[in-house]
């Protein structure tokens, strides 16, 4: 057992999860209040971190102490000196017998919502409150289990040779044509929040880079107010040259995936358990399911799609039951999309009407688009033209196609999207800390 020489004036020298009862002797946390309750001459104060759960007992004989713990309420902030019980009889985190309390800040009453769930509120309000909702151990778990992901993915980005890089969010062109883009003023001039860093990224395949990857937010001005919809939203868009077609880029994604949600298993086992979820490691390769074929199977789950005709929600919740039953698998690539429905720039399959597009689909939810794109100048500013789409407004993409550029492809995955399929979450909102929709600008 060792005793911790706490420096004066320092906040905290432990976070509650991190104090092992036997090994560290004395302890200051801090945190917020999250119950107190008296039985006989005892007052229990629960004290609650990021990180866990403290019982704080103090006896009546304490005095002065015990009086100053007398006025606490929910939430209020405090900062807790005390000796570590080896034997804690607290059925909950750690005990503290505390030597000295500070109240650091005091919490009005009553809270705008009850954080610790036996009052439910709806999610709009708990929105409007969403740092004081966030203190929710569920809720911290979210966040923390997202960062895991994240780490997870970076790690094998990292170790197979890519790049991180961070492309423009102010962009002059909007990279699809579309119409949903959010417009800002620019020292007059009229600019764009990226819909995504698509043509950015293939510009540094043209710069030589290689294998890259850009985490970052990226816009849609969508009217849309589904559970799975977001104005704002996070991708990992990756990036690599010298593939052969979009089947490489499918490889690089189920690892990407599956060494995501590995990260996730081994590192936030506690987070899991509080939400109540056991995802599995995806086992690879994932199944693909490639048009036209798509139409047959679809026709033979009861749903008639026209030929040459996009995907819609009903259909991909069908090919997910069907892939599930199939293959036993959550995840699965759609591959060889109806070239109309696709961005100019991505490869036509030669003599047909396919692309050598790729989605990948989340029980039953788009995750991903991506594949193989169109490297060769000549075919690019066809299929521009093609789309009906002004030549001119992309020539500062375009040009640099002139001098050379590998074949390559890629994807971007939606982070609060593959967060909502691993925890099987029923809103989006829930994945991100300051969710932007049509109707919410705020927090």
């Amino acid at each position: 057992m060792r005793s911790l020489r706490i420096r004066k004036g320092m906040l905290r020298s432990h976070y509650i999860g991190d104090i092992k009862p036997g090994l560290v002797r004395e302890a200051r946390i801090a945190g917020w209040v999250d119950r107190v309750k008296d039985v006989g001459r005892f007052r229990f104060i629960w004290v609650r971190d990021r990180s866990g759960l403290a019982q704080v007992t103090i006896s009546r004989d304490q005095g002065e102490l015990y009086e100053k713990a007398s006025g606490l309420g929910l939430h209020d902030f405090v900062a807790v000196d005390g000796v570590v019980l080896e034997k804690p009889v607290a059925k909950v985190g750690v005990e503290l017998k505390p030597k000295e309390l500070r109240i650091l800040s005091r919490a009005e009453s009553p809270l705008p919502l009850d954080v610790g769930g036996y009052i439910e509120s709806n999610l709009s309000t708990r929105l409007d409150w969403r740092p004081i909702d966030l203190r929710h151990p569920r809720n911290l778990a979210i966040m923390r289990i997202q960062a895991a992901l994240v780490k997870g993915m970076q790690e094998y980005l990292d170790s197979h040779g890519f790049i991180q890089v961070f492309t423009p969010c102010l962009i002059g062109a909007g990279s699809e044509g579309g119409a949903e883009l959010f417009e800002v003023d620019y020292f007059g001039r009229r600019a764009y929040l990226r819909q995504d860093p698509q043509l950015h990224r293939q510009l540094l395949m043209v710069a030589g880079l290689d294998k890259i990857y850009d985490l970052g937010p990226s816009w849609r001005a969508e009217p849309s107010h589904t559970p799975r919809h977001l104005c704002e939203y996070r991708s990992c868009a990756v990036e690599l040259s010298f593939i052969e077609d979009e089947v490489d880029v499918m490889r690089v994604e189920e690892e990407l995936v599956a060494a995501g949600v590995k990260r996730v298993v081994e590192e936030c086992g506690r987070e899991l358990k509080l939400l109540g979820v056991e995802p599995d490691i995806p086992k690879k390769p994932f199944p693909v399911l490639k048009f036209p074929k798509i139409y047959e199977v679809l026709e033979d789950l009861g749903k008639k799609v026209a030929y040459g005709e996009d995907l819609d929600r009903e259909a991909e919740k069908l090919l997910a039951s069907y892939v599930k039953e199939n293959y036993d698998h959550d995840f699965f690539f759609v591959d060889y999309f109806p070239y109309r429905v696709k961005p100019f720039y991505v490869m036509k399959v030669d003599g047909t009407d396919w692309a050598r597009s790729v989605d990948l689909i989340g029980r039953g939810l788009e995750l991903s688009s991506g594949g193989q794109r169109e490297h060769r100048y000549e075919r690019i500013v066809e299929q521009i033209e093609e789309k009906g789409l002004n030549l001119e407004d992309f020539r500062w993409f375009v040009d640099h196609f002139r001098y050379g550029a590998p074949p390559h492809g890629g994807f971007a995955i939606g982070i609060e999207r593959l967060t909502m399929v691993i925890l099987n979450l029923e809103n989006i909102r829930e994945a991100t800390p300051f969710p932007r929709t049509p109707e919410r600008l705020l927090p």
